[in-house]
């Protein structure tokens, strides 16, 4: 309370409250623009922060990292593109809603969980940030691998009810992750001779290709077929939207939870965090047989903790200077030329301004109610544009963005390719969320490998020689087992009747 106190008088101040504010405009106009990152979104503000206190700074980062997350569900729910790779885990079912006219109920949904989820976060980021960043420290190549093996081993759960086309999907991710130099030689590999490939098949030109051509190119093939907007009325959705995310409570607080401990490991990510929390919740839920098809409890679970991920990464960057993700990797660097050096000194040193940090992620996240009010509203207004006039606009948009990422034409090149496979092999009822999985932890999967091999000179005892790694490995192989024990307890009672 000391500290609290003066950070209080510090957040509540007209400047402060109209840079949060602003910069959470900025957010969600960044936010609903298909392919665009947190991160990306962060970028583009570090200019800016050149002439802001170090409040100030700080504040306009975090307010803009918050709302760009929770926005990029607006594009993934109405148009089948996700604003960014969080989204991209439960993308399907939100746009299915929105197919049944219910755009307006499941992006409330999503504004609603992102900010309890967010606030979870920076709770957690408050009580027990000391505590909690002693068990990240804890971490190493070891228990990296692992986690990420495990994040693999949810493909299986997001992939439908074919685990065979699901694991076949995840196998073609990780074989488009292989793409580039190899991690331990520097060696090309896969890239056929072309210079562009050798940084690896860029991600986010995949992501628009993947989720936005095949739409567009249905949209065509469907001769125009507009979505109905008669449940987009704003006022009518919303009054679904609290006893929709209180009867999945249990849902909410999990995913935050789980959210909140991904985010808090250097080098996990919210994105990381969204797919795990999906899947964990799709594993457990009570009507499994629904996902896919428009069911909530997907975008409820994957939206919690995709905020709570990004509160939960500053506990070891403000901590231990170690950064949690890529955002706070480029908000320690503003720390630094802010004079607010990141480690345990700044709980002394700076700890008035330390608190106001942790009041802004608060101030921020329950900000995303009120813009999810804002994206319910303009739902109504692109849903309400004929599909032969929005889909030209979307195809544009698409090749500007692919194009961006690296200001270079190879971009429109893996969009094309990616959104041609990605469309025949959704002919073929092969699901496209493990192969942006594949895509996603692969390298992590094996840098962490390679990694982990020469540190224990090959020695595969070595991932199971530290405590957490054990737990976390014999984890993840209990759950590739786990089916296979499953069928022989079943049909061992079968056999003994028989």
């Amino acid at each position: 309370m000391d500290y609290l106190l003066p950070a209080l008088g510090m957040v509540f101040q007209g400047d402060i409250l109209l840079i949060v504010l602003l910069s959470c405009l900025f957010g969600f106009v960044v936010g609903v623009l298909p392919g665009i990152t947190a991160t990306m979104a962060v970028a583009l503000m570090v200019p800016i922060t050149f002439a802001l206190s170090p409040l100030a700074a700080i504040a306009s980062i975090v307010s803009a990292a918050a709302m760009v997350m929770a926005a990029g569900d607006v594009p993934g729910a109405l148009l089948r593109i996700p604003g960014t790779p969080a989204s991209a885990a439960y993308v399907d079912d939100a746009h299915k809603l929105t197919l049944q006219g219910r755009a307006g109920y499941i992006l409330g949904v999503g504004a609603l969980c992102s900010m309890l989820g967010g606030v979870v976060g920076s709770a957690v980021l408050i009580f027990a940030a000391p505590m909690l960043a002693n068990v990240a420290l804890n971490f190493s190549v070891f228990e990296f691998f692992w986690l990420s093996v495990l994040g693999l081993s949810c493909a299986i759960f997001v992939a439908g009810n074919d685990p065979v086309k699901g694991g076949l999907a995840l196998l073609i991710g990780l074989i488009i992750s292989c793409v580039g130099m190899e991690y331990s030689s520097g060696l090309p590999r896969f890239t056929f001779g072309n210079a562009d490939l050798l940084d690896g098949v860029s991600f986010i030109p995949a992501l628009i290709g993947m989720f936005a051509l095949p739409e567009i190119l249905r949209s065509f093939l469907r001769a125009g077929k507009d979505v109905d907007t008669s449940g987009t009325r704003a006022v009518d959705e919303w009054k679904n939207v609290f006893s929709t995310v209180w009867g999945y409570r249990r849902v909410v607080m999990r995913s935050s939870a789980l959210g909140s401990f991904i985010g808090m490991l250097p080098g996990a990510s919210a994105d990381i965090a969204a797919w795990i929390s999906t899947a964990v919740a799709r594993r457990v839920s009570r009507n499994p047989e629904k996902w896919g098809t428009g069911h909530v409890e997907g975008v409820i679970g994957g939206s919690s903790a995709n905020n709570a991920a990004l509160s939960s990464a500053w506990i070891p960057a403000l901590v231990f200077a170690i950064p949690g993700d890529t955002i706070t990797a480029i908000a320690i660097g503003v720390l630094y030329m802010k004079g607010m050096n990141p480690g345990p000194a700044v709980f002394i040193n700076n700890a008035d301004l330390v608190y106001a940090v942790f009041l802004v992620f608060l101030l921020a996240n329950l900000l995303l109610l009120p813009f999810g009010w804002l994206a319910v509203r303009i739902a109504k207004v692109v849903l309400a544009i004929p599909q032969r006039l929005i889909m030209p606009s979307l195809l544009v948009l698409a090749v500007i963005g692919a194009f961006a990422i690296n200001n270079d034409f190879s971009g429109i090149a893996v969009m094309f390719w990616m959104g041609v496979l990605a469309y025949i092999l959704e002919e073929c009822d092969v699901p496209i969320a493990p192969i942006v999985l594949g895509i996603v932890l692969g390298k992590i999967v094996e840098q962490n490998l390679m990694q982990s091999l020469i540190s224990s000179q090959g020695n595969l005892l070595g991932f199971f020689e530290r405590p957490l790694s054990a737990v976390l490995g014999c984890a993840t192989l209990f759950i590739w087992c786990f089916p296979v024990l499953r069928r022989i307890l079943r049909r061992s009672p079968a056999t003994a009747a028989a």
